[in-house]
């Protein structure tokens, strides 16, 4: 049956067996490409038995900084790697299409309804059963695949085993999550629905200011009181989740070529353009959230109360979430994986997620996808899967393979991870031929991708 998985036995059925580790969005989806593959799948989540800083609930692929998978065009790499998931059967992208939320030309999820929904089809799965404790070594003997999807919050018992698995001291860097308020709090008399150039419809409140007002914001902000990190570790901040006050700590006009750039946008109370505008996003479907868009923070509680209140129309908001700071940790992918994400060491571990280097909800899901096909191959003992390069998951898989380990930075999708088209070209000409080659290249590979996929969930 297979010449790598264990193999377990239902009636006169056989089918080959996985662990997975972690059942955040990179571990949920490489568990359900197991199971669709008929690979019996141990799926372990520490959680609700053992929190994190960031997690609130037990459910599985909780989002903790945003509701926000970014944009759907295939004008974007973000949106290139959406829809080749969706064509490759993913689970979160058909939850996450199915608990959208208004949010422009983004794909944006009420995000209890999408971890949620995941949880259900996770749980309905014959072939996964999930089980709630935490993992403290990696398991296997070899013949077992193993995908460690355990995230960038995971346990210090499964970092330590991680580390010794792979030999070299591991990274980490600070991640920052932003705060959201209640829509009935904001005082409407002083904002706007609209979006940027009017593209989406009226998806996000803005928040207006006159260049007295930024002045005064931008200076408490600077001055304002920060969490400390502890005197044993140093502050290592990924660029694409700049606390907002690190970022305006880089000049005065700083947020204003940023997330409060008042560009596509015009106050209807004047007719003109603000100095700078702070939009608000819709968190959940209902819309009784917004999520300030930009706004992650290492401001301690009392101080973001304090701040963010002096943005127009937040005067009397109610905060339900503060931002926070957590630390998320990786592993020098370039020294020790493949791009089919095994280890280097050992053929039947799999590594998935933000643990990898990828950074990004969509991304780390991608990555889940990628390892949970490569990990149902191996135990069918079938060889594994290259994505070409030319590929959004491919282009992902290089970069954190192939890096330079001594300087390894997480990194997002985007077009400069993948070949360049030739020819002089509008950018936005060369970004749709280089979806529509993306395209192209995973369907010459589809066949093998999605070899042993059954209709049995």
């Amino acid at each position: 049956m297979s010449a790598h998985g264990k193999v377990a036995t239902t009636g006169k059925i056989a089918y080959p067996e996985a662990i997975v580790i972690g059942g955040g969005l990179a571990g949920s989806e490489a568990a359900w490409q197991l199971a669709r593959r008929n690979i019996r799948v141990k799926l372990y989540e520490m959680r609700p038995l053992k929190m994190t800083p960031a997690h609130h609930t037990g459910d599985l692929a909780e989002l903790v900084c945003s509701n926000s998978l970014r944009s759907n065009s295939l004008q974007n790499a973000v949106g290139l790697l959406k829809e080749e998931m969706r064509r490759l059967g993913s689970l979160i992208m058909e939850c996450a299409d199915r608990t959208r939320v208004p949010a422009g030309s983004a794909l944006a999820v009420d995000r209890q309804a999408f971890s949620r929904l995941v949880t259900q089809r996770i749980e309905s799965c014959r072939n996964i059963s999930l089980i709630r404790e935490e993992v403290k070594d990696i398991p296997g003997d070899g013949d077992v695949p193993v995908i460690v999807a355990a995230g960038p919050l995971a346990s210090e018992a499964i970092i330590s085993a991680i580390s010794n698995l792979v030999g070299v001291d591991y990274l980490y860097f600070y991640d920052a999550v932003a705060p959201i308020v209640t829509l009935e709090s904001v005082d409407f008399s002083r904002c706007f629905w609209g979006s940027r150039y009017g593209k989406g419809g009226d998806d996000y409140v803005n928040c207006p200011m006159t260049e007295e007002e930024y002045n005064a914001f931008w200076e408490a902000l600077v001055t304002a009181k920060t969490m400390e990190t502890r005197p044993f570790e140093k502050l290592v901040v990924f660029e694409g989740c700049m606390p907002i006050e690190e970022m305006a700590r880089r000049g005065r006009e700083a947020l204003r070529f940023g997330p409060l750039k008042p560009v596509g946008l015009v106050d209807p109370r004047t007719g003109k353009r603000p100095y700078a505008v702070v939009q608000l996003r819709k968190e959940n479907d209902p819309c009784t959230l917004l999520n300030l868009v930009g706004f992650q923070t290492r401001l301690l509680w009392g101080e973001q109360k304090r701040v963010f209140r002096m943005i127009p129309g937040l005067e009397n908001a109610e905060f339900t979430r503060y931002g926070v700071m957590h630390r998320n940790t990786f592993i020098n992918s370039p020294r020790v994986l493949r791009p089919t994400l095994q280890l280097k060491a050992r053929d039947s571990i799999f590594f998935a997620g933000q643990i990898t280097g990828v950074e990004g909800y969509v991304e780390s899901a991608a990555s889940g996808l990628v390892a949970g096909v490569n990990a149902a191959r191996f135990a069918a003992g079938n060889p594994p899967v290259v994505f070409p390069q030319e590929t959004a998951h491919g282009a992902l898989c290089h970069y954190i393979c192939t890096a330079d380990p001594e300087h390894f930075q997480p990194m997002n999708i985007n077009f400069g991870l993948m070949p360049p088209v030739g020819g002089r070209i509008k950018e936005i000409d060369k970004k749709i031929k280089i979806s529509d080659r993306a395209l192209l290249a995973l369907k010459k590979i589809e066949e093998i991708v999605l070899d042993g996929v059954a209709e049995i969930l």
